[in-house]
């Protein structure tokens, strides 16, 4: 039987075997296509996941190879390089700049330091679960506020469910939809739930942010640095392609950071992530530029495809984008799966009755892919969710 990751949140909870948390880019193991690989299907195009399809710049993987002389050591010095290399990258301290093992960690992290059995985790439904996985696993309170219409945050009705919060989670661009936010909305939401509800802190997560094209996004930084109750994750995961080597960072008041840092501890960071970091900082902002005009491409590409064929995709801010296919995204998962190895994403309630989340791929791959949808999509619905 396939578990939900949340039924699997609550079923195993903190048994005997410890605490199971899980992180980005669980599609490939447990959470996605598990009972398919358990059965013989690999996949030969995975959209599953956001990753980027051409993994990290050439200087990053010659830097976690030469670092490995040195893996007997503790890293201490190489985390204040790379703390010292972030806060240069954003014109900030570095004692605005924690460290973690993937973002994933801060957002545990967060949840931990600034939620409580009376202040509770909002968050938008859906978004990234982290924080409320991680909150319900405390016993913290969560409340969830719907999308509006264009599965964007509803910020009218996050502000209300705000109030006395100890966490929101603002996810912008919002994981699993697409969608975002520009910055003078954000702005406004912000600054009215600083007034209205002082003590709650708001988590903005930016993992996808260099893949935002729409006009008026931006980050949060600069309102982060100077604001002890806003902070900011970001992740060399998805752009600089290194999620595998799990690092990614939070910027926030020097105050706030302090916090976090001490229920953290050292920097969790092994050798090879400092040194893919390391490079990562370094690389020309031509590859950087290269990559999002490589997804922006593919993506539109798809995102065309599935328009033209009479299917609603949200409008994308990422590498990913969450289509209305009309049927179940289980079906559509293991028909893709099967008749032509392509692994798009798990359920993402409570949409996953009608839609699916499907990372940005190569261009090839994407041309690849589409086909195989088309394919899928020609089965009655009811056949292909069998």
């Amino acid at each position: 039987m396939s578990l939900s990751r949340r039924s699997f949140v609550h079923t195993v909870g903190a048994g005997a075997a410890g605490l199971w948390i899980t992180g980005r880019g669980r599609e490939g193991s447990l959470f996605g296509g598990e009972t398919l690989f358990a059965q013989g299907r690999t996949p030969s195009i995975i959209v599953s996941s956001n990753e980027n399809p051409l993994g990290c710049h050439q200087d990053v993987l010659a830097a976690v190879k030469g670092c490995l002389t040195e893996a007997g050591r503790y890293a201490f010095a190489a985390a204040d390089e790379v703390r010292g290399l972030v806060a240069r990258k954003h014109n900030v301290k570095p004692e605005n700049v924690l460290l973690g093992s993937g973002s994933t960690q801060l957002l545990r992290t967060s949840t931990h330091v600034f939620t409580s059995k009376t202040a509770g985790l909002v968050a938008a439904i859906p978004a990234y679960e982290e924080c409320a996985d991680y909150a319900r696993l405390m016993g913290h309170p969560i409340t969830g506020v719907k999308l509006n219409a264009e599965l964007k945050m509803d910020l009218d009705a996050l502000q209300q469910a705000s109030k006395g919060a100890g966490l929101v989670f603002y996810c912008n661009p919002n994981n699993p939809v697409a969608t975002a936010i520009n910055g003078s909305d954000t702005k406004a939401y912000l600054a009215t739930l600083m007034k209205n509800s002082p003590a709650t802190t708001v988590l903005v997560d930016e993992a996808y942010f260099e893949y935002g094209t729409m006009p008026g996004y931006e980050t949060m930084i600069p309102l982060a640095v100077e604001n002890p109750r806003i902070v900011v994750a970001r992740t060399f995961s998805k752009c600089y392609g290194m999620a595998g080597l799990r690092i990614g960072y939070a910027i926030g008041h020097k105050d706030t950071i302090a916090k976090m840092a001490a229920w953290d501890g050292i920097d969790p960071i092994s050798i090879m992530a400092l040194a893919g970091a390391k490079a990562a900082l370094a690389v020309p902002d031509s590859w950087v530029k290269a990559e999002q005009k490589r997804n922006a491409e593919a993506r539109a590409f798809t995102m065309k495809w599935f328009s033209d064929h009479g299917y609603t995709p949200t409008d994308s801010q990422t590498n990913f984008m969450f289509v209305d296919i009309k049927r179940p995204s289980r079906g559509f998962r293991e028909d893709c799966l099967k008749e032509g190895g392509v692994l798009v994403a798990r359920d993402f309630p409570p949409y996953e009755k009608s839609h699916v989340r499907i990372s940005v791929g190569t261009m090839a791959e994407m041309q690849k892919a589409v086909q195989v949808f088309d394919k899928v999509l020609a089965t009655p619905a009811k056949a292909a969710a069998a």
